[in-house]
């Protein structure tokens, strides 16, 4: 399958070309808490529709910080997680270490979503969970093609990605560019956009919650995740692609998947799908 003229699976950006994801999440590791891993836990079970994951296989493509790996190895399942950044690796195995050490049952390993022959050697799983990775490959529909070969039939993929608005998605990612050309622009983008993405959810937690810190609150009980982090994922997050709902729903549709849950955004930040393979 190869949509809508998807170039040819390769290599994802290498370290110097790419935002050092693993950095950030290093970071994200020292705020991480009871509070943060339950949230993460209910995260999951809301969106997969279940109470646990007792005696179900787990791959997290793109595992990141680790949280949800370890979210699901909690939840009962048999984990398997992969990332290309090394320091990603590195923070899920130090999260595998310090809540299940020794665990035969949580396996972390170096690993590209881009490659196939990958993929098809981990075989299958129950659950294929790519949360907010598959747009920073660079070939995002490359990816996407590929998530689908580890989900079992009656299997579950759930993936979030960014979502296309148009000339405002080209903005950001002219933003994202001068981020990630060095330290000057890192600055310069810090120093301009994180006082406003902190506005934007101080209004957005008055108008919703009633409460100026009621965004962050709300994020933080979402997904367990860190709100500030998350706003430098997104200023730096490079490679950056868009994808619009329906044409999303379409690919997955015509591989012969089912959508059994959707969030979408309605404005820029990731869409969330849940997709059960028939």
């Amino acid at each position: 399958m190869n949509p809508g003229g998807a170039p040819p699976r390769r290599a994802e950006a290498g370290p110097g070309e790419r935002f050092q994801f693993g950095r950030n999440w290093k970071a994200f590791l020292t705020t991480l808490d009871e509070g943060r891993i339950a949230q993460a836990e209910a995260s999951l079970t809301t969106m997969l529709q279940c109470s646990d994951l007792r005696g179900a296989s787990f791959l997290d493509a793109g595992s990141g910080s680790g949280l949800f790996s370890l979210a699901a190895r909690r939840l009962g399942a048999r984990v398997h997680s992969f990332d290309i950044d090394a320091e990603s690796v590195a923070c899920t195995r130090e999260l595998r270490e310090r809540f299940f050490p020794g665990d035969s049952l949580w396996t972390v390993e170096d690993g590209s979503v881009l490659d196939g022959e990958y993929l098809e050697s981990l075989g299958t799983f129950d659950v294929v969970y790519s949360w907010g990775v598959l747009h920073h490959t660079g070939a995002m529909w490359s990816a996407l093609d590929g998530i689908r070969l580890p989900v079992a039939p009656g299997g579950q993929l759930f993936i979030a990605l960014y979502n296309d608005q148009g000339a405002l998605s080209s903005f950001w990612k002219k933003v994202k560019t001068v981020y990630c050309s060095g330290l000057p622009g890192r600055w310069m983008v810090s120093i301009l956009f994180i006082p406003v993405l902190a506005l934007r959810s101080l209004v957005a937690g008055t108008v919703k919650h009633g409460n100026p810190f009621g965004q962050m609150r709300n994020y933080r009980k979402e997904r367990g995740m860190s709100l500030y982090y998350d706003w430098i994922d997104w200023l730096g997050g490079w490679p950056f692609e868009v994808a619009r709902p329906e044409r999303v729903r379409a690919f997955f549709e015509k591989a012969g998947f089912e959508l059994t849950k959707e969030i979408l955004t309605g404005s820029w930040g990731c869409n969330q799908y849940v997709f059960h393979r028939a």
